[in-house]
């Protein structure tokens, strides 16, 4: 299959996507975790949290899914939803290599994930990836690509790439950190056939951190659709913890600022989906409210002097405690 069969008309909510980091493993770096997830994080509890909430995205028009081999049991957990209804086909998968899940379904451990963009880890996880998802796998994503990240200059995980392109199956990239501009860019410069090699990018981009906003639409403009992920900054933009001026326009809408903080990523002409990092239905209904909220041009100039330096954003999240 391919990514390319994803249409951002097919539903009113298309363009939002649901990403599965927090319910595919007991922690993660959100904001508020202790009161969106169960009392007790078991396996068999998130697996039905990650149920219930693939349930109410299908039926509220959500037709990209987003998972990765370092979201815990997030593969898992979605390859079980597909299996129990072999009737929906209208959905779009993505997911994700180059992290290895090591936190042994512990929110304590000393360290979550650990980056490896080898072709070895490539070889390894493609085949944990298409184990679990077989021919509903549409798109395969480098995880968090950064300048300094072999990916793009490693020739055997190139050929790799080239190879899954050549049997039908579309390559993307996501990036983080405070040079994700420069990331983007290198990877638009690699190429297959006549054109890039990466049909997605999918990048952190807020009303906090808009740093990477010109080279996205460059990828856009190149021929990618982009995703977006982590549009509220991990629960920064969300509730109580969002900034005032975001909970005022959140008033003016009738709505809460979460939806507000995808609003304003969705009015970006560049920008293809938009993940929302729901962890509970009604935190999910919240999320797709954005859909429809339409912001006035004063509206989104203000929402721009929210925008931190990208390194101190980066800084303020790498300070997150994983909970």
């Amino acid at each position: 299959m391919a990514f390319s069969r994803f249409s951002p008309d097919a539903t009113p909510a298309a363009r939002i996507g649901l990403g599965l980091a927090a319910v595919g493993r007991p922690g993660y770096i959100n904001l508020g975790r202790a009161g969106d997830l169960p009392a007790e994080r078991t396996v068999g509890a998130l697996r039905e949290r990650s149920h219930q909430l693939l349930d109410a995205a299908h039926a509220a028009g959500v037709r990209y899914l987003d998972a990765a081999r370092s979201y815990g049991r997030a593969e898992e957990f979605l390859a079980g939803w597909l299996a129990d209804r072999p009737g929906v086909r209208d959905v779009v998968v993505g997911s994700k290599w180059g992290y290895t899940y090591t936190a042994e379904w512990r929110t304590d451990a000393a360290t979550h994930e650990v980056k490896d963009h080898s072709a070895a880890t490539f070889d390894r996880q493609y085949a944990e990836s298409t184990a679990l998802l077989g021919d509903r796998l549409d798109l395969y994503q480098i995880h968090s690509v950064t300048p300094d990240s072999p990916a793009l200059r490693d020739p055997a995980v190139l050929e790799r790439l080239a190879a899954l392109r050549a049997a039908g199956l579309d390559v993307g990239l996501s990036t983080s950190g405070p040079a994700q501009a420069e990331a983007i860019r290198a990877a638009l410069e690699l190429r297959y056939e006549n054109g890039p090699l990466f049909r997605t990018v999918q990048s952190t981009f807020n009303v906090l951190e808009p740093s990477a906003g010109d080279a996205l639409a460059e990828a856009h403009a190149a021929g990618l659709t982009v995703i977006v992920k982590e549009a509220m900054a991990n629960g920064r933009l969300a509730g109580e913890a969002a900034p005032p001026a975001l909970r005022e326009m959140a008033r003016e809408h009738g709505t809460g600022p979460d939806a507000v903080a995808i609003a304003a990523v969705l009015h970006r002409p560049w920008v293809g989906i938009v993940l929302s990092g729901a962890a509970t239905v009604p935190q999910l209904t919240g999320n797709l409210a954005a859909a429809r909220l339409r912001l006035d041009p004063r509206e989104l100039a203000r929402l721009t002097e929210l925008a931190e330096p990208a390194a101190r954003y980066w800084a303020k999240r790498s300070a997150l405690p994983w909970s």
